[in-house]
């Protein structure tokens, strides 16, 4: 079977609705990050390569000119679009800032929509009411928050600088406007087990949450963790391991629930760790054939969130 008929994806979801393939063309807005410019934090989570930090602020290119770039490297079966400003923290400006960037994507008529991923710590009430303006003119609009995991302690040795509870917060809030909430989740963070995995995905679906995106670890260059992958005091996550984990959290998540992503990609020289990263459609396969195997999306969430050991052979 194929993922879609296992899975809730976004895909297939925005097929339906729209009736037409919709393509998601992602966007560089030149925002800066409070985790980075001393505001929260300096240095940045260590999982990203800092190193690019300034070369792509300076390197800014016009909306217009990034969307007409994008739709023309993007399946030509695709003619309509969601304009997603991916790169940092997309809602760390004032709000006529914020307008004029997202009103620059939302003024050609092939885009449908905004997709706009920032920190839970960073969505002032501002931004969410800008937003709601924009869902309530009739675009597709989802608030992409970057948790990564609910474990305070590892937020704390990721650097993240917040807690769950500062998404907890924003999440209820952005969902009682109206506003669609997706979470960005990673499986394979130093000290973490399946355990942890499976417990943020429970208290993720405690707050609520309209969409979910899951991937490994990347451990890419000029990051924190490079530095120590490099010395050998951090290991990455093996492919099985990984599937197993997200085969499990798709089964424990409710069918109505959207799975924007379930695995991710990166090239080297920028990623050093793990190598099957490269091809994200591998990761892919052997999710689809777990949940082919022992059940698709939603057929445990009437089971608790017991910790089980991965599967030794297959």
């Amino acid at each position: 079977m194929q993922l879609h008929e296992l899975v809730n994806t976004f895909g297939q979801d925005l097929h339906r609705r729209y009736g037409e393939r919709v393509h998601k063309l992602t966007l560089h807005g030149g925002f800066s990050c409070p985790n980075r410019d001393g505001t929260i934090g300096r240095g940045g989570c260590t999982f990203c390569n800092v190193a690019s930090f300034a070369d792509e602020q300076a390197k800014f290119v016009p909306i217009e000119q990034q969307l007409a770039a994008r739709a023309g490297e993007v399946n030509k079966r695709a003619k309509r679009y969601l304009a997603y400003f991916q790169a940092y923290t997309n809602t760390y400006a004032e709000v006529e800032i914020l307008r004029k960037m997202y009103e620059e994507a939302l003024c050609r008529a092939d885009i449908v929509g905004l997709c706009v991923g920032t920190r839970p710590d960073c969505v002032p009430d501002a931004a969410l009411e800008l937003l709601v303006e924009y869902k309530n003119k009739g675009y597709e609009v989802w608030l992409e928050l970057g948790l990564q995991t609910a474990n305070d302690n590892t937020l704390k040795k990721i650097n993240r600088g917040h807690d769950f509870a500062a998404y907890d917060v924003i999440t209820r809030r952005a969902r009682a406007m109206g506003l669609k909430v997706c979470c960005h989740l990673i499986v394979g963070l130093p000290g973490e087990t399946e355990a942890d995995n499976m417990q943020t995905l429970e208290k993720v679906l405690a707050t609520g949450v309209d969409g979910i995106k899951l991937h490994s670890l990347h451990i890419v260059e000029g990051s924190t963790m490079a530095k120590a992958w490099k010395a050998g005091r951090l290991e990455s996550i093996d492919m099985e391991t990984y599937c197993d984990i997200a085969a499990k959290m798709i089964q424990h998540t409710p069918p109505e629930v959207i799975y924007h992503r379930v695995s991710a990609s990166a090239r080297r020289p920028t990623l050093l760790a793990p190598l099957w990263c490269e091809n994200r459609w591998a990761a892919m396969t052997e999710i689809g054939r777990r949940l082919d195997a022992s059940g698709a999306q939603g057929s445990a969430v009437d089971q608790a969130f017991v910790y089980t050991p991965p599967h030794s052979a297959r």
